[in-house]
């Protein structure tokens, strides 16, 4: 007896959950390019331009060690989410996974907290685009700033997929295109052949001339994991979208080998620039930004202004793949009957209307309180969902462990991208991601509370699974 939901569209037809899920209402309107552009720019989050110098202050050049492990651990990640992404493409990605392979109360768990997650991103981006935008234009105001940020781009997702991939391939454009030209600029600019350049401190002396490379002493480094840890967030962005992709197998595939190049480059290559062009405790680091101190180090005008465009660039950016990224796991909860059954319908335009609405009514909620009480309500909910990145990563490796097994035993043709050393190396990340999460909490401060918040929140949202799978089993029983 075929005991799966029925969809309906907005449009009046029907399907069930049984279908793939590029059958189900969604439309595949992402193009290779918007996808390839997707998965570049989603490692290039808003936190590598603001928030690095704070790294760099708190473990000086050691910070690229920090960058390397976090870098690292998210490659292994990415290459477990692509293997399953790869064989079964979903617009639920790593919730749909965990349904499948860990049972439905890990599924709702973690994709209700992702969610969550997206959300609270909304409003702090959405709040720190309305900053940028203010300083250029102060007769609107900053609240002002943020709803107009916010309709635009909720209006670009609702009008269509294509349409959110197309402003995302150009966002991450501009991104792309500014930290390749920062990485060449500055090189030049190191290795003393950039014209007009006066940078007294090019070349490598300042990796170790002002207290060695590790100044800080080597318990910094998983200080500086702490700090950089969540700039990372974003990158698994691209096996959602590969749901509404022309060929998702060879998007996951190709966005999964690429991902190695990707953070070395835009991660460890942009920080190396800063480290070579300045001492690492240069006040300006912190006071003006990394990249504007850089920058400025070498004589490039406006630098600020520069980076403001840019800064405001992933503030889009990230805002624009949020409101994607929390409505597609919407949609993939209605659907599995999870979340409200609006959720699951699509227009004729294939797109999860209620599932958008849903998770930007969330938005300018939380941007509400960030207004009206940034230190209290909005604070409690950034902490509590401060700690999600982390506990997303951990139920991917844990449901890698099952899924090969699944997929070997029912589709083993397409297993086309595998993890390497299958199991030994989804262990270990297992053990970097559980060290982190300790090591937080031992760490004090923000941090602790970040994780003690998260658990709390999780500790909720898996009670609630439970709960509604003993209801549903006994109804069942009736």
């Amino acid at each position: 007896m075929n005991t799966q939901p029925t969809l309906t569209k907005d449009d009046g037809s029907t399907g069930t959950t049984g279908t793939p899920e590029s059958s189900d209402g969604l439309k595949a309107g992402l193009k290779n390019r918007h996808l390839s552009m997707i998965a570049i720019g989603g490692v290039i989050g808003a936190g590598l331009f603001v928030g690095s110098g704070s790294g760099i202050a708190a473990a000086g050049p050691a910070i690229l060690l920090s960058y390397a492990l976090v870098g690292t651990m998210v490659v292994f990640v990415m290459r477990m989410l692509g293997e399953m992404a790869a064989a079964r493409p979903s617009s639920g990605s790593f919730s749909a996974y965990a349904d499948q392979a860990l049972g439905r109360w890990a599924g709702f768990s973690i994709g209700w907290l992702y969610w969550f997650f997206w959300v609270v991103v909304l409003a702090v981006e959405a709040t720190a685009g309305a900053v940028i935008l203010e300083s250029w234009i102060p007769a609107v105001p900053q609240w002002a700033w943020a709803l107009i940020v916010m309709v635009v781009l909720t209006a670009t997702n609702l009008a269509s997929v294509a349409s959110y991939g197309e402003f995302e391939f150009w966002f991450a454009g501009i991104k792309v295109v500014a930290i390749g030209a920062f990485v060449v600029i500055g090189l030049l600019a190191v290795f003393g052949v950039l014209p007009g350049s006066d940078n007294p401190g090019a070349g490598f002396a300042h990796l170790t001339d002002t207290g060695g490379f590790l100044p800080m002493g080597a318990g910094a480094i998983l200080t500086g994991v702490l700090m950089v840890v969540f700039s990372f967030m974003g990158s698994e962005i691209v096996t959602l979208a590969a749901g509404e992709s022309e060929d998702p197998q060879r998007a996951v595939t190709k966005a999964t080998n690429s991902v190695i190049w990707r953070i070395g480059v835009f991660y460890l290559g942009s920080i190396f620039v800063v480290l070579t062009l300045l001492p690492w405790n240069d006040k300006s680091i912190v006071e003006k930004g990394s990249y504007v101190a850089a920058l400025d180090s070498i004589g490039i005008p406006a630098a600020g202004q520069i980076m403001n465009v840019i800064v405001l660039t992933a503030v889009l950016s990230c805002l624009n793949s949020g409101l994607y990224t929390a409505s597609r796991m919407a949609f993939s909860l209605g659907r599995r009957g999870d979340a409200p059954k609006a959720f699951a319908r699509t227009t004729s335009r294939g797109v999860p209307r209620a599932a958008i609405l849903g998770s930007v009514v969330f938005g300018f909620v939380a941007v509400f309180f960030n207004y009206k009480w940034p230190d209290t309500v909005f604070a409690f909910l950034l902490n509590s969902s401060g700690a999600v990145a982390l506990f997303v990563w951990l139920v991917i490796c844990v449901t890698q462990l099952r899924m090969r097994g699944i997929i070997l035993r029912e589709s083993p043709e397409k297993l086309v991208v595998r993890m390497w050393l299958f199991p030994y190396l989804t262990w270990a990340t297992i053990g970097m991601i559980v060290f982190v999460l300790g090591y937080m909490i031992y760490d004090g401060g923000s941090a602790r509370e970040q994780v003690v918040l998260s658990l709390l929140v999780a500790a909720l949202v898996i009670a609630v699974a439970l709960v509604r799978e003993r209801i549903g089993k006994s109804s069942a029983k009736l």
